[in-house]
C-alpha cells in the first residue's frame, strides 16, 4: 500500500508541505478500504516522506523529485540482485570521478580531500558521524573532477545505496579499512595520477561492494 500511495504522490506532482486529501478520499482513488490507507500513511510516516499532524491532517514532507529515488532505494531492499547490479554502476562511475580528480582538482580541493579522511579517523567510534563525512568525502572527490553530470549521477546512486551504507560500516574493522582505502585514493590525486588514483579507487570500491552486499 505504501507503494501505491507513493505512485499516487508522483502523479499528482504534490509539493512539500501539501496536504494529502483525506482517508475517504484516497481509499476512493486507490480502491481499498480506509483501513489500508492508515497503514500505507503510518508505513510513509516512518520512512520520512509524510508527516500527521493531529487535528490538521497528513502532509508530504518531501518532494517528488526525491519520491521515485526513494521508491527505487526501498525496492532494493527486497532485491540483492538490483543492488549489485547498482554498486557495479556506482563502482565505474566513482572510477571515472576518481581520474578526472586526480587530472583536474585544485590545490583546495586536494587538501579538502584529505581534510576529510582525516576527520574520518577522528569518527571511528562514531559510525553515524563516519557515514556523513563518507559521503561529503564521496561528493567532494565528484566535484573536483570538474565534472557536473558525473558528480549527479553519483549523487544519485549514493542515495539509492545509501540504506546500506550505514549496515556496512559497524564494524570497527570495516570503518577502518575503508579510511584506509580513501587515503590511498587521495594520495594519488594530490600526486595527480589518474591511472593509480583509478586503481585505488577500484580496490576501494570492491571492498565496499563486498560490505555492501554481505549486510544486504
Amino acid at each position: 500500500m505504501a507503494f501505491r500511495l507513493l505512485d499516487l504522490l508522483l502523479d499528482e506532482s504534490m509539493r512539500p508541505g501539501d496536504r494529502l486529501p483525506g482517508e475517504r478520499a484516497l481509499a476512493e482513488t486507490l480502491g481499498v478500504g480506509r483501513s489500508a490507507v492508515r497503514e500505507g500513511i503510518a508505513a510513509l510516516e516512518v520512512l520520512g516522506i509524510v508527516e500527521t499532524r493531529v487535528g490538521s491532517g497528513t502532509y508530504l514532507r518531501s518532494g517528488t523529485s526525491e519520491l521515485l529515488p526513494s521508491t527505487l532505494s526501498w525496492s532494493l531492499l527486497m532485491d540483492q540482485d538490483r543492488t549489485a547490479e547498482l554498486s557495479v554502476v556506482r563502482s565505474a562511475l566513482e572510477r571515472a570521478a576518481a581520474e578526472q580528480a586526480a587530472r583536474h582538482r585544485t590545490a583546495a580541493q586536494a587538501a579538502e580531500l584529505e581534510r576529510l579522511v582525516e576527520l574520518q579517523r577522528a569518527q571511528v567510534e562514531d559510525p553515524v558521524g563516519y557515514v556523513e563525512t563518507d559521503i561529503a568525502f564521496h561528493r567532494e572527490l565528484a566535484l573536483a573532477g570538474g565534472n557536473g553530470l558525473l558528480a549527479e549521477l553519483l549523487s544519485t546512486t549514493r542515495s539509492l545505496l545509501r540504506v546500506w551504507f550505514e549496515h556496512a560500516v559497524e564494524r570497527r574493522e570495516d570503518i577502518d579499512a575503508a579510511i584506509a582505502e580513501h587515503a590511498a585514493v587521495v594520495q594519488a590525486i594530490v600526486a595527480q595520477d589518474p591511472q593509480a588514483a583509478s586503481q585505488a579507487m577500484d580496490l576501494h570500491m570492491r571492498t565496499a561492494s563486498e560490505r555492501i552486499l554481505r549486510d544486504s
